[in-house]
């Protein structure tokens, strides 16, 4: 008699697992949500200033997953897809709380020595001061200089969670990196 095999989730690919929880799969749903818990808490803490905000915004985005994945249309990569969601849900997040969603969290920006002041940002005082100066540009610009220079998102990553052209993330980022380097000109941190 052949006994058929346990389904093993987690080694199943995210096109499957979206597939399958939006036929009604909870199991798979769960999968998708705990594969991607990280991703969606580390994005939301590098959004938010609050880390009980980030908390906040982690958990109703992976929320939101659940209830929305029927709208998923396949259109672009799960995870893009997953990340416009936080993208927007830590933007709504931060109006609630009327935190202002343009001062990320910088405490993993590592230095360079490209005179780059956001990759700069090796010592606290010049991180404070860092986030004071993305909290005085445009919140787009300051969205794009984050993903692209903390968080090592590629233009057309960022282009497509926010929804975006590539050529607008390209420029919001040359102009918030411009407005820092009048602030900070070519300082380096050891």
């Amino acid at each position: 008699m052949h006994v058929p095999r346990e389904l093993v989730y987690e080694k199943l690919s995210d096109p499957i697992l979206v597939k399958r929880a939006k036929d009604g799969d909870a199991r798979a749903l769960a999968a998708l949500c705990e594969r991607h818990a990280p991703k969606v808490e580390r994005l939301a803490r590098h959004l938010l200033r609050d880390p009980e905000d980030a908390r906040d915004a982690s958990q109703e985005a992976l929320a939101k997953l659940c209830v929305r994945l029927k709208q998923f249309r396949g259109e672009s990569q799960f995870s893009t897809w997953l990340h416009r969601l936080v993208v927007n849900t830590c933007r709504d997040v931060a109006e609630r709380q009327r935190v202002r969603a343009h001062e990320p969290l910088v405490d993993d920006l590592r230095p360079s020595a490209h005179g780059d002041p956001v990759r700069a940002a090796g010592n606290s005082e010049l991180r404070r001061e860092l986030c004071s100066e993305l909290a005085g540009i445009n919140r787009h610009q300051a969205q794009v200089v984050v993903l692209k220079d903390a968080l090592d998102w590629s233009f057309e990553e960022i282009a497509a969670a926010s929804g975006m052209p590539v050529g607008t993330a390209k420029c919001y980022a040359h102009r918030g990196r411009a407005r820092l380097r009048e602030r900070f000109g070519d300082r380096e941190v050891a």
